[in-house]
């Protein structure tokens, strides 16, 4: 999302506050001032609130605004009553979420949920509406969903459709099972872009990174040259041969909307392409010796009298 110097950036599922640290670091690499970066985030967890308090002051970001609160149904980041804008909007939330607050959907009186309401068991999407009400006009977001966001139908489908046909998605990036702590399932990340540049309007990049990881024990990782390749692919918005594929909005609309990453992008390996004529002289081959061993077989057991 290359945050920039005097950014507003904001994680509405902050946790203890990693990938907002993480977006400073990645000022501080590329010769900028994280200092005259705007944090913000919310978290529901009163203990990992605080922790996410404590970590942003251990690093030198205690100007952090960091918000105790449920997201969905008290959003705290609000600005003479309606929701804070930002620049760049990351996070991790919760996967499938049951409960997640569909009775204040309906009658949001932030205007969140127009591409839809969720089902109310499982409010990934819930999450990503929000983050979306959250972008000023030049805003981009990365958000971790499971898989299930990409293809379920329904509610989720026609939810999909809207922001599909509004042009927010850019880019859809299919990660490696097994990185996260807690869930072995394969997530994906959203990039989606209030301002695409006009040569990615009405396009969206798939990109497959499934087979690119380093396996651990518990818990797989991402190397820096599959983390290097996943950013040149975003960057470059090109076809590359079983790993990216750019795709008109127009090609996913035949499709019903249906974002599942291999439908557009298959890296599994190649059939081993069979040699008939080759096949069934070797087949032909091993019937011959088949028979010869069957004759000595045979020779032997007359000698043994059977």
């Amino acid at each position: 999302l290359e945050p920039e110097e005097g950014m507003r950036i904001c994680d509405p599922t902050v946790g203890s506050g990693g990938m907002l640290i993480e977006c400073a670091h990645y000022v501080e690499r590329h010769k900028g001032n994280p200092k005259n970066l705007s944090l913000y985030g919310q978290e529901k967890n009163i203990g990992t609130w605080g922790i996410c308090k404590m970590n942003m002051l251990l690093h030198g970001y205690p100007d952090a605004d960091i918000r105790k609160g449920d997201t969905i149904r008290e959003p705290k980041l609000l600005v003479d009553g309606q929701l804070m804008l930002f620049d760049r909007v990351i996070a991790n939330p919760p996967f499938s979420l049951d409960k997640w607050g569909t009775e204040v959907a309906e009658n949001d009186g932030f205007g969140r949920f127009r591409h839809g309401v969720p089902p109310k068991t499982r409010g990934d999407f819930a999450f990503v509406q929000h983050m979306v009400s959250t972008l000023n006009q030049k805003g981009k977001l990365g958000v971790v969903v499971p898989h299930g966001v990409l293809f379920r139908g329904a509610a989720e489908g026609k939810i999909r459709e809207n922001m599909i046909n509004e042009d927010l998605i850019e880019a859809v990036i299919g990660l490696p099972a097994n990185l996260f702590y807690g869930t072995g399932i394969p997530a994906a990340i959203l990039v989606m872009n209030k301002d695409k540049p006009a040569q990615r309007k009405k396009k969206i990049l798939f990109i497959n990174s499934s087979e690119e990881y380093l396996e651990g024990k518990n818990q797989n990782h991402l190397r820096d040259q599959d983390i290097h390749k996943i950013v040149k692919a975003y960057h470059d918005y090109v076809a590359d041969d079983k790993y990216a594929k750019v795709v008109d909005i127009a090609e996913i609309s035949g499709n019903d909307y249906n974002l599942n990453i291999s439908r557009y992008v298959d890296n599994s390996p190649e059939e081993e392409q069979i040699d008939i004529k080759t096949a069934v002289k070797e087949l032909h081959e091993i019937e011959a010796r088949r028979r010869v061993v069957e004759e000595k077989m045979n020779k032997y057991l007359e000698e043994l009298g059977l």
